[in-house]
């Protein structure tokens, strides 16, 4: 065991609360659990051997209390280090008070010299506080800030113990690795400059500021290949929507500068300032070999509303294409700060993280915290400390990183992938950032934040600082550098070159595959309705089986009243109710090998108890669904209560049914 396993019991152990135990074990060995049995036994043993007096009152000796103290220092780091990070690129942090300052712990400066066994919780072994010290600053109060402590499940809380303070929370990347970062950056500051230079004042959204954000997308898709992700559905607004086209789903430059030309598309729907709205299905090969599908879900300028259409695609892909395997597909929610602490369906959504009818297997979700929304200060756009407190309501771990440190940002997003494939639950990573322009290229920011924007005018782009230090180790020379951008600019000169040669852009349809075979409705289809009976006696047989229960199975009066009522409508009084009728057709249906989803408030039973779909036994609450027992080979019915919720819940469905036409 990991020395944070063997000390589970210390985790958030007080002082006093220990020297309590501590006078019950004194007065009686067996009054206290085996684990503290045996760490007060462990303790008396160094006392005697080391001929340590206990106190005169046969109170808790003086290096065991500071023991404790350590601990509780620990802790604090673990849970409040978050706080006192040096994550944010262009502001000075708030200040938290009570600091984790030595004096607030019952420790002083003589103590750093101190060996103390407390080190073991950290991996340590024993050491002295000055260590101690070192190891959980370098972990949490660095560029990566994390939060976990108050999951209450303690396999995760040790898992992420295991994970972030073996290594100090400290990237180690090789060299090909560290190139590759560096490919990834250039190409996302590039393109942005680029479309600066060759198209000045048109609106792109940029993201220059958060550039870190496609090599971390990339990590997302290389991780994920690697623990069994097929595919990603993604889900984000508008900022930096055209970065993350061209160089994570790799749509070609010179489509991206053909609608910047202002070129009319082969499909006459649409039309207008599209751009970065539209969606996109496409493929990757991974630096392992691995091919992994992409799909970005169209999304207009309403910021979060993607976000159930994302969820309700990535089911329907799990439950028909993965046969319910959530390990195999992976969805990711890109937000911005103001929008993930403002709008509501966010919130919806996050409560459907672990509910049976909409779970997807955990979520990453990453925000580009760019610290103003539209042109709102932080301090105005939110009531809570951080734009992501709202991951808290499902005990999801949370990560702050600083978006100028790009190396502490990719492998913060290949331990949230990895936790993802791990515990199957949601991850949010915080990008604190900045935005370089205002809401759009053609904005004015110093209206609203003259301060902000003269340190961000001087400040250096993710790119420079990158390359400063890659440098500084050896791991590049300037000319590779030089060779790289120069690579690339003209690379994305000669794309700009096709595009004025085209003559009308392209639209490539979402998901196209997985509506292939279907069509666009015409006018001509809506004139004359279809045949849609079936025979009298499919009716008859579907009838017959759902108003039939098996044996053994007792229900309450009322429902068994019902199924007599139903089989009489069919068999004697050849007159059907609502619900009845509802049913036949559901029936016929998965007899035709379709499946019938129902997802909504109550709709098991129906909310004015028509349906009675889902069946409850009386003495057990195990559920029965006739419907799903029509006959081998048929489709299959589910019906799940929903959440109270309207808007996520339609979004959610409408994305099931577009991911499963």
């Amino acid at each position: 065991m990991s020395a944070p396993e063997k000390f589970t019991y210390l985790a958030n152990m007080d002082v006093a609360a220990a020297d309590h135990l501590f006078q019950q074990y004194l007065s009686d060995p067996n009054g206290v659990n085996p684990e503290w049995r045996l760490f007060f036994e462990g303790i008396e043993f160094a006392r005697k051997n080391f001929e340590e007096a206990t106190s005169t009152d046969g109170s808790m000796p003086e290096s065991m209390r500071k023991e404790f103290n350590v601990i509780n220092l620990i802790n604090a780091y673990r849970k409040n280090g978050h706080l006192f990070t040096r994550t944010n690129p262009v502001r000075e942090r708030r200040k938290y008070t009570p600091t984790l300052d030595l004096e607030n712990f019952g420790l002083n400066q003589t103590d750093l010299d101190t060996l103390f066994q407390a080190g073991d919780l950290i991996g340590l072994g024993k050491a002295s506080l000055r260590q101690i010290i070192d190891h959980l600053k370098a972990t949490y109060c660095q560029s990566i800030g994390t939060e976990y402590m108050y999951i209450r499940r303690a396999d995760v809380v040790e898992w992420m113990q295991k994970h972030l303070e073996p290594t100090r929370n400290q990237p180690n990347f090789s060299l090909f690795e560290k190139q590759h970062i560096l490919y990834k950056l250039n190409q996302a500051v590039q393109f942005e400059q680029f479309l600066d230079r060759k198209f000045p004042g048109q609106k792109r959204f940029s993201i220059e500021g958060a550039e870190s954000l496609i090599p971390a997308l990339d990590m997302v898709v290389e991780e994920g290949a690697e623990l069994g992700i097929e595919e990603f559905v993604v889900g984000m607004a508008h900022r930096g929507r055209l970065n993350v086209l061209t160089n994570i789903f790799q749509k070609t430059y010179d489509a991206i500068f053909s609608e910047f030309e202002g070129k009319d598309y082969d499909d006459e729907a649409f039309e207008g300032d599209v751009k970065y709205h539209m969606g996109y299905t496409s493929y990757d090969i991974t630096d392992s070999g691995k091919k992994v599908k992409l799909n970005l879900c169209p999304n207009p300028s309403h910021l979060e509303a993607v976000d159930p259409v994302v969820e309700g695609i990535s089911r329907a892909k799990i439950d028909r294409k993965y046969a319910g395997d959530n390990a195999k597909l992976c969805p990711i929610l890109i937000h911005g700060d103001a929008a993930i602490a403002g709008q509501g369906v966010v919130y919806e959504v996050i409560q459907m993280a672990k509910l049976d009818g909409y779970q997807t297997g955990g979520t990453i979700h990453i925000v580009i915290n760019n610290q103003v929304g539209f042109t709102t200060n932080y301090l105005d756009a939110r009531s809570s400390i951080y734009c992501t407190d709202v991951g808290k309501v499902t005990l999801s771990p949370v990560f702050h990183v600083n978006g100028d440190d790009v190396e502490a940002v990719v492998h913060t997003v290949k331990l949230a992938m990895k936790f993802r494939q791990t515990f199957k639950g949601d991850v949010f990573i915080d990008l604190l950032c900045y935005r370089k322009y205002g809401h759009n290229e053609g904005d004015e920011p110093r209206f609203t934040q003259p301060l902000l924007y003269k340190i961000i005018e001087k400040h250096p782009n993710p790119l420079e600082i990158y390359k400063q230090k890659l440098m500084a180790q050896g791991v590049v020379e300037a000319d590779m550098v030089n060779q790289i951008e120069e690579e690339f600019k003209q690379l994305l000169q000669a794309r700009l070159d096709d595009a004025k040669q085209v003559q009308k852009g392209k639209v490539t349809q979402f998901l196209e595959d997985t509506w292939e075979g279907f069509r666009f409705g015409k006018p001509a289809d809506f004139e004359a309705s279809p045949e849609t009976g079936v025979s009298r006696t499919t009716l008859d047989d579907i009838a017959k089986k759902i108003t039939t229960v098996p044996e053994g199975m007792r229900f309450f009066r009322k429902m068994e009243r019902i199924l007599k009522d139903r089989y009489e409508m069919a068999f004697e009084k050849n007159a059907l109710d609502w619900g009845m009728a509802e049913q036949l057709a559901y029936g016929s249906l998965l007899l035709e090998g379709h499946a019938v989803r129902l997802s909504g408030q109550d709709v098991e039973r129906g909310t004015f108890s028509h349906r009675h779909a889902v069946l409850k036994v009386e003495d057990s609450e195990q559920e029965y669904v006739p419907l799903n027992h029509l006959n081998q080979g048929q489709s299959r019915f589910e019906a799940f209560n929903s959440l109270l919720s309207e808007y996520a819940v339609l979004g959610f469905d409408y994305g099931y049914a577009f991911g499963a036409p």
